[in-house]
């Protein structure tokens, strides 16, 4: 089974890294890429919560001086089964 993980980090010289999240459903990747576009181009915070285990706050000030950058990779289920496989090998 092969997907496409993509990736998002935002990085501020001052803070360091702000967030490196993975998303592997490409529809919830681009809402938030347009969520972070919004928020840059309407000078907003960049404020989100999914109402159980992720709280996003960025003020504007930090979200325009930072670096975003975006990747896309595919994932093979099976080179992950294989690597646990060969590490219980070798044990």
């Amino acid at each position: 089974m092969n997907t496409i993980n993509y990736n998002i980090k935002i990085e501020s010289e001052k803070f360091g890294k702000l967030m490196d999240e993975t998303f592997v459903d490409r529809t919830q990747f681009k809402l938030f890429l347009k969520m972070i576009h919004g928020c840059l181009e309407l000078k907003n915070d960049l404020v989100f919560f999914n109402g159980d285990d992720f709280l996003v706050n960025i003020p504007y000030k930090y979200l325009s001086q930072s670096i975003i950058l975006t990747t896309s990779k595919p994932y093979e289920f099976t080179e992950h089964v294989r690597s646990k496989i060969e590490a219980l090998v070798t044990k």
